[in-house]
């Protein structure tokens, strides 16, 4: 870990637990992520200034704590600008409305911790006029409120979260979504890429990125025959969480109940929206119940 690969002329990756894009140019360069954390953001500056580069712009895929965590260290230790897309700026800015937005209230200390709120940090709203020359994003929303993949003029992709590394998927079965519906969209995008390497953010460079991309797209809708099967009867909310964390033996947490709840929600939501969930009231009570055509 913590090493630097060039991966094209200009292109180079620092591999950690958020791999960090490098893209350099005119003997500057920006990174593409800033790791989940000050030390991770300080290793991988060690190695573009070993290679005499000057950091100059930030460019985060999303908001999540494990991309941006090193941003408010990189951006104080150099000077450089720190980039998001839409509304990530702002979360970016302001990272204590990240557990807030996952839990729907006021979070507890431990959904506060650094895994899920980042350092805040002073963040602008990407557009193509502050990209160097050589680098260019497409929109990949749908993992986080919005969500950005670049690609380099080396036919190099970083893909962010738009794709969940093949092992994640089978040792977890279930990924984190925001938006399922926007999700399916990006990654029908990212299949049909074409570039000479792809990069995620938690698994291997590869040189084809469709088949992992089919198989997140099997897993989005594999989930929704599991949650479908278990609103069969009509649930709650914290009902199906519990029988997804029985089934897929999760183990029960606070932090894990943000992350699978606001998951298991937007998956609800979607499956209410093509007509395979629908809500039912039992006194006071919402049950969620598969539509009798899905049955």
């Amino acid at each position: 870990m913590y090493s630097l690969n060039q991966v094209g002329k200009h292109t180079f990756y620092v591999d950690s637990f958020s791999n960090i894009g490098i893209f350099e140019y005119d003997g500057k360069c920006c990174f593409i992520d800033s790791g989940g954390d000050a030390s991770s953001a300080q290793k991988a500056l060690s190695l573009a200034e070993e290679r005499g580069l000057a950091l100059e712009k930030v460019f985060l895929t999303h908001s999540h704590a494990d991309h941006i965590g090193g941003a408010a260290f990189l951006r104080e230790k150099t000077g450089c600008s720190v980039y998001a897309p839409g509304v990530c700026a702002a979360l970016v800015e302001n990272t204590f409305l990240t557990p807030v937005t996952l839990f729907g209230g006021y979070p507890t200390e431990e959904m506060r911790s650094r895994l899920i709120m980042g350092a805040p940090c002073r963040c602008e709203k990407l557009s193509e006029s502050v990209l160097p020359e050589g680098l260019k994003y497409i929109r990949t929303d749908g993992h986080d409120f919005e969500q950005a993949a670049f690609g380099t003029s080396d036919g190099v992709w970083f893909c962010a979260d738009s794709v969940v590394g093949e092992q994640i998927l089978e040792k977890y079965k279930i990924a984190f979504v925001h938006n399922v519906e926007e999700h399916l969209k990006s990654l029908e995008k990212v299949k049909n890429l074409k570039g000479r390497l792809f990069v995620p953010s938690h698994d291997s460079p590869c040189e084809d990125i469709k088949p992992l991309a089919e198989k997140n797209i099997g897993n989005v809708y594999s989930v929704c025959d599991m949650v479908k099967k278990f609103c069969k009867d009509g649930v709650s909310v914290d009902e199906l969480l519990e029988s997804i964390f029985s089934a897929l033996n999760i183990k029960l947490y606070l932090t894990q109940y943000e992350l699978i709840g606001q998951t298991a929600r937007s998956y609800l939501s979607y499956l209410k929206k093509t007509g395979e969930i629908e809500c039912v009231y039992k006194g006071s009570k919402l049950l969620w119940r598969t539509a009798a055509k899905s049955s």
